[in-house]
């Protein structure tokens, strides 16, 4: 995938996460196995308010750009870092090695509902490529990495290959998840990365996310 197919290998400004919005998995439909893992996930409700406040503006420039400019994964206690602890919040039944390694246990891809029991992908809601050129270019590179190792917001999260690699570095206007039942929660989520870390949208993006949002039940 363009931005994030090495995403489960290791390796203006914004806000520092901290804030979490509560979690509400069940708000709003999307209600595919794992979404009651993913953290900060806001309301439809807040996430239509959340969406009339970004500011619109065309793609930046791609100048600059390299994935090496968002360092992950990082440390997150002990031997385990970023990449463990999403497999071991999104999957069940999950055993590691002694090098944190999962090495077993059963993941479900909301974005395609499939199961698996091998360590899966792991995607960037917002991916690195779309975050640079909505405003994360004009960051310090610490303030990206904590973009791209982000626990706090709904902003990694276990999938399939496949789709990690098919949606690449593309926005809802291009690519959405094959499973339509998860389109809320994925819309939500975006909305509110994109708010918590003040990046742009495009006219194209914001009326996409408008069409996801209205697929939430509540």
């Amino acid at each position: 995938m363009a931005d994030n197919t090495a995403d489960d290998a290791p390796g203006g400004t914004p806000p520092t996460p901290g804030s979490t919005a509560a979690p509400s998995p069940g708000a709003g439909g999307g209600q595919a196995a794992g979404v009651a893992t993913l953290p900060g996930v806001p309301s439809a409700e807040q996430a239509r308010t959340e969406l009339a406040g970004l500011t619109v503006a065309a793609h930046g420039s791609m100048s600059g750009y390299s994935r090496a400019k968002f360092p992950h994964w990082i440390a997150q206690g002990g031997s385990c870092g970023t990449r463990e602890a999403v497999l071991e919040r999104d999957g069940s039944g999950v055993q590691r090695d002694e090098e944190c390694r999962a090495v077993s246990g059963k993941w479900v891809s909301v974005y395609d509902d499939k199961t698996f029991t091998d360590a899966s992908d792991l995607d960037h809601t917002v991916p690195l490529a779309t975050a640079w050129r909505s405003g994360a270019a004009d960051w310090t590179q610490d303030e990206r990495k904590k973009f791209a190792n982000d626990l706090t917001h709904p902003q990694l999260l276990a999938v399939s290959a496949a789709t990690n690699r098919s949606k690449g570095d593309q926005g809802p206007d291009e690519w959405r998840p094959p499973a339509k039942t998860y389109w809320c929660t994925y819309a939500r989520s975006w909305i509110l990365v994109k708010a918590e870390y003040e990046l742009s949208v495009t006219g194209a993006e914001k009326n996409m996310l408008t069409d996801m949002l209205d697929t939430c039940t509540s």
